[in-house]
């Protein structure tokens, strides 16, 4: 592994796969594993956007101490991309490792305390997270999609009146949800963020938590601006069911892309990934669709072991279709 020409040097562009796409993926915490998982199988070239409004556990008591940006989404991003070998692994289960005590470290995860002290003894969070990244070895860059920490407040349907909730942690397990915003309304993003997308060839959004890890991005103005003007093309990979007690329950297929349709009129959207497991109207998937412009490519992308998590292989699968212009039989362009 090389070493680092300063602090926070980005890795270097691989030269062995100068034909790979550049892809941003945009989201967080489990969902944004999920889709780097896949695409690091296809490309090295992966720049991964967090939302940084996770406000729970470890990072919600660094975050509130401290006054940074929470590190757990921007830490299981730096895992899912960390190199395949021994090193790599092992830095990984080293940053994933959770301290088990009656003290004030339980619940701590390794990783987010390194993240933090290279954060307080840089300056710089994306120098911090580009350090983290060179000793995993990680195939790819992260970075937060703000500057600041930002909070996530939500008006929710409750007996027949509505009700503001704050916080990502309570938004999330909220159902019924009416609108999403972000405190402060209008955060600074992330320079180094802006110009991934802006430079990319795909970017690409979801799986996650829809109203806390892939919205948000919509919300951020400048990120916003970035998404519908740049001229990468832009993926949507669905989730794989609904959340039972949290911020989706209830939701159908097509439901998720009405909701980007709703925050975001003017994003133009290429493709749009699901399991045809997960879709019980097609043609309301190919009309919301449509609505973004977008092709819909039916794909088994989950496990199949009845668990509602994807299968790195087979969406890897899938968003190489994509990308070499096999979208299938099913779908349409608007």
């Amino acid at each position: 592994m090389g070493q680092p020409t300063g602090p926070g040097a980005p890795p270097p562009s691989p030269g062995s796969r100068s034909l790979a796409p550049s892809v941003v993926a945009l989201g967080g915490g489990h969902g944004l594993s999920a889709s780097l998982s896949a695409l690091r199988l296809m490309t090295d070239r992966i720049t991964a956007v967090v939302t940084v409004a996770d406000d729970g556990g470890s990072s919600g008591r660094l975050r509130d101490e401290l006054g940074v940006l929470p590190p757990g989404d921007l830490r299981m991003a730096l895992a899912a991309l960390c190199d395949d070998s021994d090193w790599g692994r092992t830095w990984r289960d080293v940053l994933q490792h959770r301290f088990r005590t009656d003290g004030d470290l339980d619940r701590h995860s390794v990783g987010n305390l390194l993240i933090v002290a290279l954060w307080e003894l840089l300056g710089d969070p994306v120098a911090g997270l580009d350090w983290v990244g060179r000793l995993l070895g990680a195939r790819g860059r992260v970075l937060p999609m703000a500057a600041v920490p930002l909070g996530i407040e939500a008006d929710v349907r409750r007996d027949g009146s509505t009700a503001v909730v704050q916080g990502q942690s309570h938004v999330a397990v909220s159902v019924d949800i009416e609108r999403v915003r972000l405190q402060p309304a209008d955060p600074p993003a992330c320079p180094e963020a802006v110009a991934a997308v802006r430079d990319a060839e795909w970017v690409v959004l979801g799986p996650g938590s829809w109203y806390t890890s892939v919205l948000p991005h919509l919300l951020v103005p400048q990120l916003r601006e970035a998404l519908v003007t740049t001229s990468a093309r832009r993926i949507v990979t669905l989730n794989l069911s609904p959340e039972e007690n949290g911020e989706t329950a209830g939701m159908a297929a097509h439901a998720y892309l009405d909701v980007l349709t709703r925050y975001a009129p003017d994003l133009r959207v290429d493709a749009v990934i699901a399991d045809p497991t997960t879709v019980d109207d097609v043609d309301a998937l190919l009309t919301s669709a449509d609505a973004l412009g977008a092709r819909v490519l039916l794909r088994q992308v989950g496990r199949g072991d009845g668990t509602s998590q994807h299968d790195p292989l087979r969406l890897a699968a899938a968003y190489r279709d994509v990308v070499e212009g096999f979208l299938g039989d099913v779908g349409r362009r608007g």
